[in-house]
């Protein structure tokens, strides 16, 4: 997988770089701890990039608790 563009993340994540920060950084620590990855990717590949392509696939969501 390629670049992905920050504008289409945002959108998907929110709305608001800073809860896509958020959101991005908590994933990459579960996989960073053992969690299985939802994409396929090499396996050097870094934790942050995989989060991001997840987002990107709509594999991982937002969800705002009121």
């Amino acid at each position: 997988m390629g670049y992905v563009p920050l504008e289409n993340l945002i959108d998907k994540s929110c709305g608001s770089i800073y809860k896509l920060v958020i959101l991005a950084s908590k994933r990459a620590l579960e996989i960073a701890e053992g969690q299985p990855k939802l994409v396929v990717m090499d396996a050097s590949t870094k934790p942050s990039t995989v989060a991001l392509h997840e987002i990107a696939e709509n594999m991982i969501t937002c969800r705002i608790i009121k």
